[in-house]
């Protein structure tokens, strides 16, 4: 990346990994640290150029594009150095996307406490990738499936496919209790709100967003039970909250859970919460291709089933 602060104008060539990006989210992008209201009023008065024309905040840039950019006043950006280069299991790569499989306890990117997560590490393993994205989220105690974009195409594609339900996204969930259904359907609303402490919540409420989760039983002990949970809408916490307010709390859910239950699950070997994206079912953001993915019960919760399967007497499923 060129450096912005110097005295001289700078003059940048639009790649791949540009293509198609508004210019205001394209300058926001390379100029970290810059107030967004002065980002606006560069492009307004015409300081920042493309092919020599002015233009909108909203022009899209196009293969090629050549963009003017006046010395900017960035922010001191951490070093690099303190980000550690990680490689993670990769599901599925290609020259579109990386599906990684993510370990529990690994944040998918950096912030609220956290300086680094799995995109960070993953660019700084891979210096000569020109563009890597997160394509969604996953909570940091939450172990599977993370999809990467390696194309602006395919980032923008995946968005749309996630946003509009075209994309199968199954977990695998162990809750406390005994789940009768084998077949369920949970429409209930969410609304995001913060606590005293302006920590991020969100609970079941009329004036939330329509969720919609489709639970399925896989099997049942006498004091817990493992589902999967297909998920039709993608909204924060969304398994958490729909299996806390039905009465079966996530086993070892910090936010939601039962906190009692919780202490005594550490001590019996489960340390994390049992919240897995075990597959992922969508059409290729550039060829249109089906994908199907999987990932396998980490061994932790493996084994936190195989000691069920031992202590406690199974009416529903096979042994794991």
């Amino acid at each position: 990346m060129k450096d912005l602060s110097k005295d001289s104008v700078t003059w940048l060539e639009v790649g791949e990994e540009a293509e198609g990006q508004r210019i205001d989210n394209f300058l926001l992008r390379i100029a970290k640290g810059v107030p967004k209201s002065h980002i606006y009023r560069i492009v307004r008065s015409g300081e920042v150029r493309v092919n020599k024309g002015r233009v909108a905040a909203e022009y899209r840039l196009r293969l090629g594009d050549k963009v003017r950019v006046p010395p900017l006043r960035t922010a001191e950006r951490p070093s690099q150095a303190s980000v550690p280069a990680r490689d993670f299991e990769i599901a599925w790569e290609d020259e579109a996307l990386i599906v990684i499989d993510k370990p529990a306890g690994v944040a998918v990117h950096g912030g609220s406490g956290v300086s680094f997560g799995v995109i960070e590490q993953l660019r700084r393993a891979r210096p000569l990738a020109k563009f890597l994205e997160l394509a969604h989220r996953l909570d940091r105690e939450t172990s599977g499936l993370l999809v990467v974009a390696k194309k602006r195409m395919a980032l923008t594609r995946l968005h749309d496919q996630f946003r509009d339900g075209g994309i199968g996204k199954r977990y695998q969930a162990l809750v406390k209790g005994r789940w009768r259904n084998e077949l369920q359907h949970v429409r209930l609303p969410l609304l995001k709100y913060l606590t005293a402490d302006g920590e991020r919540r969100v609970s079941v409420n009329p004036a939330g967003k329509p969720s919609h989760s489709i639970m399925r039983l896989l099997a049942r002990w006498e004091n817990f039970s493992l589902v999967e949970v297909e998920l039709k809408t993608g909204r924060t916490h969304q398994i958490r909250v729909h299996l806390a307010h039905l009465g079966f709390p996530l086993a070892g859910d910090d936010k939601y859970g039962d906190f009692s239950l919780n202490k005594d699950l550490q001590k019996a070997g489960l340390r994390r919460m049992f919240l897995h994206a075990a597959r992922l079912v969508l059409p290729h953001p550039l060829s249109g291709a089906p994908l199907e993915l999987e990932s396998s019960l980490p061994a932790e919760l493996r084994r936190f089933t195989e000691k069920l399967d031992r202590n406690e007497t199974k009416d529903y499923g096979q042994t794991f």
